[in-house]
């Protein structure tokens, strides 16, 4: 049998009604999820792990630091990792830990549900078994996410439903793996993906910023932002591009940034098909003008993560382009 490692760390999926009608609060220890599952006893044995127990609107970096290091502590002793988290932000856990675990030939499952698992009609027990018989398949490795009855690779998912069962898609790449009962169905299972052993990362630069264009944006805020950060993603609109307003700030506001050495990349705010800043005069001139990254096919919680990854790693600038643009556990098809 398999031996599987169960980290908890929260979430709805480990919640129960406050005192006073407070609300939803992460209460349910890693054992007590367990208990709810003993199905999974038929086909693997799996320990647990009381990590921490917040909401996962409350996750940092220092936490995926610490999901990352009970899974090196206890790498050896495994064949398989399931972590149980919050919904909210389990998107950007499962990206960071893509940057933080790589190539890795055990899987390390990252799951979780729309309603705690004590409920008598909930998706806790479903999400939770087909995690852990994903996580004891020959087939499995790397960093995915399972919720669902599908796998999605850890860079590509994110959160697109606040209520519903089906609350995450794999964004401009295809779905690994389906779980339908007991069978797991693979579409992608190419093991050749893996280079070398496991590497674990222990730096993350938290020193990164978002700035959401909208049509009345002024430039300023950009300097504003950068004044505090090492890097600012800017999501712009379409396939990309910076306003052209007559006053030229936002030309000469990311000019600033890149002279000072900032790192500036460019997404866009849809969230399929990806950027292409080549497109339109307002995305190509200033991007063969100031060398600009590109997320392309990315998603912003990847690029939000990768840049926290690779900023904890260098601050060359070659470097920084060269990591961007390269392909780790299939992020980034374009480029």
């Amino acid at each position: 049998m398999k031996r599987i490692l169960l980290i908890a760390t929260g979430g709805t999926i480990a919640s129960k009604q406050g005192e006073g009608h407070s609300g939803l609060t992460p209460v349910l220890t890693s054992q007590e999820l367990l208990s709810y599952v003993p199905v999974v006893s038929q086909f693997c044995t799996t320990d647990t792990l009381q990590l921490i127990n917040i909401d996962s609107t409350n996750m940092q970096p220092k936490h995926w630091l610490l999901i990352s290091q009970a899974v090196e502590e206890h790498y050896n002793d495994y064949d398989g990792f399931v972590i149980c988290h919050g919904t909210d932000t389990m998107a950007y856990t499962a990206a960071a830990l893509s940057y933080l675990i790589q190539n890795s030939p055990k899987p390390i499952v990252i799951t979780g549900a729309q309603k705690p698992i004590d409920l008598e009609i909930t998706d806790a027990k479903t999400n939770l078994i087909d995690s852990i018989r994903f996580a004891c398949h020959e087939k499995a490795y790397g960093v995915t996410l399972v919720f669902d009855g599908k796998v999605v690779a850890g860079t590509r998912a994110k959160k697109e439903r606040t209520k519903s069962y089906n609350a995450f898609s794999s964004i401009n790449f295809p779905y690994l793996a389906s779980i339908q009962e007991e069978h797991v169905l693979f579409y992608l299972d190419d093991k050749t993906l893996l280079k070398g052993p496991v590497r674990f990362y222990h730096e993350l630069d938290e020193r990164i910023a978002l700035v959401k264009l909208i049509p009345s944006s002024q430039a300023e805020i950009l300097s504003y932002v950068a004044s505090r950060c090492d890097a600012v993603i800017i999501e712009s609109f379409g396939v990309g591009g910076l306003p052209t307003y007559d006053s030229g700030d936002f030309r000469k506001a990311v000019h600033d940034l890149v002279k000072d050495g900032k790192v500036v990349v460019m997404t866009t705010q849809v969230t399929w098909e990806g950027s292409n800043m080549s497109i339109y005069e307002v995305g190509k001139t200033i991007k063969q003008e100031l060398g600009l990254i590109e997320a392309y096919d990315m998603t912003l919680e990847a690029t939000v993560t990768k840049l926290m990854w690779i900023l904890g790693q260098t601050k060359d600038p070659q470097k920084i382009r060269e990591l961007f643009y390269t392909t780790i556990n299939r992020d980034i098809l374009w480029r």
